[in-house]
Parts: C-alpha cells; sequence; structure tokens
C-alpha cells in the first residue's frame, strides 16, 4: 500500500435529528442524519410519516387538479359498463 495517500479514518460522533447521538467511523469529523435506529419507523413498531423536506405536500400539491376527474372516472366507468350489457342483451336477440 502507498504510504500517505489514504484519508484518516477515526471514530466520531453521528447525532440524529431526534437528539439521539451514537459512535460510529468515518473519514468526516462529524455526521448528522435526519432519522437512526432510535426513530425509524421499522425499528420502533410505530407508524409515522417521515417527510423529507416537503416532499408529501409537493405531491399532494402537484397532483391535487387530479381531484376534479375522481367522479368522472366512476361515470365514465358505468357508462361502459352499461352500454356493454346492451350490447350483450342485443346480441342475444
Amino acid at each position: 500500500m502507498k504510504e500517505g495517500i489514504h484519508p484518516e479514518f477515526k471514530s466520531v460522533s453521528v447525532r440524529c435529528a431526534c437528539g439521539n447521538e451514537f459512535t460510529s467511523a468515518s473519514t468526516k469529523d462529524e455526521i448528522r442524519v435526519e432519522i437512526c435506529s432510535a426513530c425509524h419507523p421499522f425499528f420502533t413498531g410505530k407508524q409515522k410519516l417521515v417527510d423529507s423536506a416537503g416532499r408529501v405536500e409537493r405531491f399532494y400539491k402537484k397532483y391535487a387538479h387530479l381531484d376534479q376527474y375522481k367522479g368522472k372516472a366512476d361515470e365514465l366507468k358505468a357508462q361502459r359498463l352499461a352500454k356493454a350489457d346492451g350490447d350483450e342483451e342485443q346480441g342475444a336477440e
């Protein structure tokens, strides 16, 4: 191995947004994370929404205009089924 080209690997403090702090190894001096094993839904068994930088709100805002079509889709489906039933009855005669 060449000397002097590898970064120093040391123990560092990892801080979570929930306040949990633990030690790990890295080449950085400090690591900050948004979610850790102390607050992640998989490890805690509690269901909670993990929203990173407002992504959920952005999704709802992007597709909010589609609510106006919600009833129309059901109507069109009912019309197609009625038409298909009418076609079957005419074919049976």
